[in-house]
């Protein structure tokens, strides 16, 4: 028997994802932030997809790897590694557009990981813009002109049984990173972006070129009624009231009072009921309806695993019917 599998990671700038003196070109209209990508790569084959999306400049780069097992009585007899990652270009709009193709690095196929039923295959793929970012670093030379290194490693397990199992091993801080399954269907998500520490730090040897990779956060991806309120909470005409919470300490407090719900923008949740943990979110998550529904009490404590920006919303301002639908669907508590 013959399995094949694919992983694929897209990595994109959202609005309002650059901070500092480097804000002002995408302020001003000569750089531009990227549109989310498709929920779907599905409906054709996902090269075609990608080579779609950079031509419309819808990404920064893209990670995608492909591999193959056979199989015979159960057992794994033979492997192979492929996928061409593939990296887009800058546009600069100052008069007149330019554009300035990217820098692509090699791309980093270890020796795959062979267990007992079980390939397990690494891809590290990404690169820098041809435009130059001039700054100031904290380690020598403590002066860079080429722009910061982007990447992903991907992973992807094949099994002798069909099974599949694709992670995100690790990313650089910027700028989003999303994850897509064999059938090009978005699977998880990288749960916080941070510019600055990518700005100042991801050059030289400090990459998956060098001797380090970046531990990435990845999260479920949130629902089709999340993404639906999600547009209500930041909709035109209204600009909702932000909120930022530090590292270690919490949103909200399981049994204290509660009027507000929240979108969470950047970063990543860990839901907790009497110390236990029971899920871990990240961006595009709606959260805290239940307070809302049930009597003004919060169910569970909110606790950032990652410095977090959430929007934060009344309930006067969404639908309640949606607010409803919302609960059914989470539940957490229930389920324990």
């Amino acid at each position: 028997m013959h399995i094949t599998g694919s992983a694929t990671s897209i990595s994109w700038i959202p609005s309002e994802a650059v901070k500092g003196m480097m804000k002002m070109p995408f302020s001003v209209g000569m750089a531009h932030y990227d549109d989310p990508p498709p929920e779907a790569l599905a409906g054709q084959d996902v090269r075609q997809a990608l080579d779609e999306l950079r031509a419309d400049d819808r990404f920064r780069f893209a990670n995608h790897l492909t591999a193959w097992i056979d199989v015979e009585d159960g057992r794994v007899t033979g492997w192979g590694q492929g996928g061409e990652p593939m990296i887009g270009s800058t546009t600069v709009r100052a008069g007149r557009s330019v554009t300035v193709a990217a820098v692509p690095f090699e791309t980093i196929r270890p020796e795959p990981e062979v267990g007992d039923g079980w390939v397990r295959f690494r891809q590290s793929a990404g690169g820098r813009t041809g435009v130059p970012a001039p700054r100031h670093v904290n380690r020598p030379p403590f002066v860079q002109i080429s722009a910061p290194t982007a990447w992903t490693t991907l992973e992807l397990t094949l099994h002798a049984d069909g099974r599949q199992e694709i992670g995100l091993a690790g990313a650089s801080p910027f700028p989003r990173h999303w994850l897509y399954d064999h059938d090009g269907v978005l699977a998880r998500k990288s749960g916080m972006i941070d510019f600055k520490e990518w700005y100042r730090h991801a050059f030289g040897v400090h990459s998956p070129w060098g001797d380090e990779d970046s531990a990435a956060i990845a999260t479920e991806v949130e629902t089709a009624l999340e993404r639906q309120l999600s547009v209500s909470i930041m909709r035109d005409g209204r600009r909702p009231r932000m909120r930022k919470v530090v590292q270690g300490e919490t949103l909200v407090e399981q049994g204290e009072h509660g009027d507000e719900l929240f979108l969470l923008l950047d970063g990543v949740l860990a839901v907790e009921v009497d110390g236990e943990r029971l899920a871990e979110l990240g961006p595009g998550a709606v959260i805290g309806e239940r307070a809302l529904l049930e009597g003004g009490l919060r169910t569970s404590t909110l606790a950032a695993m990652t410095p977090c920006k959430v929007a934060v919303a009344r309930a006067e301002e969404l639908d309640p019917e949606a607010l409803v639908e919302l609960r059914e669907s989470h539940r957490r508590e229930d389920a324990r």
